[in-house]
């Protein structure tokens, strides 16, 4: 199977403090990766090395085989940690956007998830509440028909239910052979979900596995471990 991420030897410097050292990584097409650790371990660098966003210090990062640019974003489907949408767009502008910037986007997938929530096409941005504004965004991203997904802190900040609906909608709507990267800390909620797990701590990757072959060489969850790896 291809791999849809690759890093070698990756480093990422802010002046003479590392964010990111020596980051080896081959993450193949298909599965729901969760990129895990705690604040400050280098997560939110990656993501916007992989976007582009950034450049490295040193070392090399691939998406669909390609240095990031104009082509790879074409393929990734990216929600950031924070709201992108301007409040006084409404949602049906929104969907306009999007569509005007990926052509994958599917205006009629959209429209079904804004519907089963309640949220009107002609609402504002800024009337939602904050856990609508946070499912908008990830519905204008899962409705696209993209190779990977990037989702930066999707359920950070939202009640249960919100997460509950984050998560069911990422599995429903994951088309066959894409891969969705997880970006959290919060681990015991997205396990159910990961087919592979890649840890950072200051950072450096300290756990790149297979999430079920994990649980049954170690006895326990990746949760359990986190707490373990990351106690203060």
């Amino acid at each position: 199977m291809s791999a849809i991420l690759e890093c070698g030897k990756l480093t990422k410097f802010y002046g003479k403090t590392a964010a990111l050292y020596g980051i080896d990584l081959h993450v193949e097409s298909g599965g729901i990766v969760g990129l895990l650790g705690p604040n400050g371990s280098g997560k939110s660098t990656l993501i916007k090395l992989a976007m582009g966003m950034l450049q490295p210090t040193d070392g090399a990062i691939l998406v669909d085989g390609k240095t990031p640019s104009a082509e790879t974003k074409a393929v990734t489907a990216y929600l950031p940690d924070a709201n992108f949408l301007p409040d006084r767009m409404k949602v049906r502008e929104a969907m306009a956007y999007i569509k005007d910037f990926f052509p994958d986007f599917r205006t009629e997938r959209a429209e079904e998830m804004f519907a089963r929530l309640g949220i009107g096409l002609d609402q504002r941005i800024k009337t939602l509440s904050k856990g609508n504004r946070e499912k908008v965004g990830l519905i204008l991203t899962m409705a696209r028909e993209a190779k990977l997904y990037i989702l930066d802190e999707p359920i950070a900040g939202v009640d249960p239910a919100a997460r509950d609906f984050i998560l069911d909608t990422v599995m429903k709507n994951k088309p066959e052979g894409s891969t969705i990267f997880l970006c959290t800390h919060l681990i015991a909620d997205i396990e159910p979900i990961l087919t592979h797990a890649i840890f950072l701590s200051r950072g450096e990757v300290v756990l790149d596995e297979d999430a079920a072959a994990f649980r049954e060489r170690e006895g326990k969850s990746l949760d359990a471990y986190f707490r373990e790896v990351f106690r203060w």
